[in-house]
């Protein structure tokens, strides 16, 4: 029980609760999630966006400890292994495997009937706005919101080319205005930095990034996603040399990191003009050098630094 008077009024409110898209940072939001129930706040409503329509989907259906325990677990290895690769498609990924073991973990709700109300925002391709998921299958709803392009395929649903939320609301305050609460929370994965010397990301080698354990995809797989990242010249071509000043070597690790900088310089940007136009009650700012978006292992320490956040900003806003 509380025994400050502003620790007591403020515990019990009713909070909407805006989770931002970020990859792997999106974990973060497990611990934002934790802080708030052990202060005493009543979630009555979320938004979310790529990882934060996941995590807000899972937690509204009840189901957020038993994935938190399950995604805790996960090595690199296993993170590889929930990848269906393909090269045939307008994407990386078909996500079938992961939406799959989701499914299986949480069960599929239909959104309208879980307890609490839930938007996941998508992006429609062809008229290119927003989608708001506030009907329908949950797990159609959280595959269209987290398909980030080239990484995973398109999600069709009604015969929408949907992707990922994050192109237009990386931070969806907006689809909280429904919401019955006495003050929106907002969780931005993409927090300013510190200014700090950051050591270069280690390559992982590609014994850990291609275990013949996992079949990810049809066989040849491992030859043709070499191929796909290789430089200009084929898959056995000499890489050029790396300057010293770049993030990793040639290949997979600086492609992937590429898009990561890219995803998140386009989400900083965009949450920026949000929170302008649509201010929050309350801001959580997770930094954006936390995790690179596919660090999915790292669920403990992300999960950590979500409510270590969560709780200085509470302290501050109280």
């Amino acid at each position: 029980m509380a025994t400050d008077p502003a620790a007591g009024a403020q515990a019990g409110k009713r909070v909407a609760l805006v989770l931002g898209a970020g990859g792997a940072r999106g974990l973060a939001h497990i611990g934002v999630i934790e802080a708030l129930l052990d202060r005493g706040f009543e979630i009555t409503a979320i938004a979310g966006s790529s990882m934060g329509a996941l995590v807000g989907g899972i937690h509204a259906a009840g189901k957020l400890e038993a994935y938190r325990d399950w995604v805790e677990r996960l090595v690199r290895n296993d993170v590889l292994r929930l990848l269906d690769v393909t090269l045939g498609a307008p994407g990386f990924i078909r996500g079938e495997r992961v939406i799959g073991t989701l499914r299986e973990m949480v069960g599929d709700h239909a959104i309208e009937a879980l307890p609490m109300p839930f938007v996941a925002v998508a992006t429609d391709l062809a008229t290119q706005r927003e989608v708001w998921f506030q009907r329908g299958s949950l797990f159609d709803a959280i595959r269209a919101s987290i398909a980030i392009p080239l990484v995973f395929t398109p999600h069709e649903v009604q015969g929408r080319e949907l992707v990922d939320g994050g192109l237009l609301a990386p931070l969806p305050v907006a689809a909280t205005r429904a919401f019955h609460c006495d003050a929106v929370i907002a969780v931005d994965l993409n927090g300013r930095a510190p200014r700090l010397p950051v050591a270069a990301p280690v390559a992982l080698p590609e014994s850990e990034m291609f275990n013949d354990d996992a079949p990810l995809a049809e066989p040849g797989w491992k030859a043709r996603v070499a191929a796909w990242f290789a430089p200009a010249g084929g898959a056995g071509a000499a890489r050029p040399p790396v300057a010293a000043s770049a993030p990793g070597p040639g290949g997979i690790s600086a492609a992937l990191d590429l898009l990561s900088r890219s995803m998140d310089t386009m989400h900083s940007q965009i949450t920026r003009l949000q929170l302008a136009q649509d201010p929050p009650d309350l801001l959580i700012r997770i930094p954006r050098d936390s995790a690179s978006f596919y660090e999915f292992w790292r669920a403990k320490e992300l999960r950590d630094r979500g409510r270590e956040a969560a709780e200085a900003a509470l302290e501050a806003w109280r």
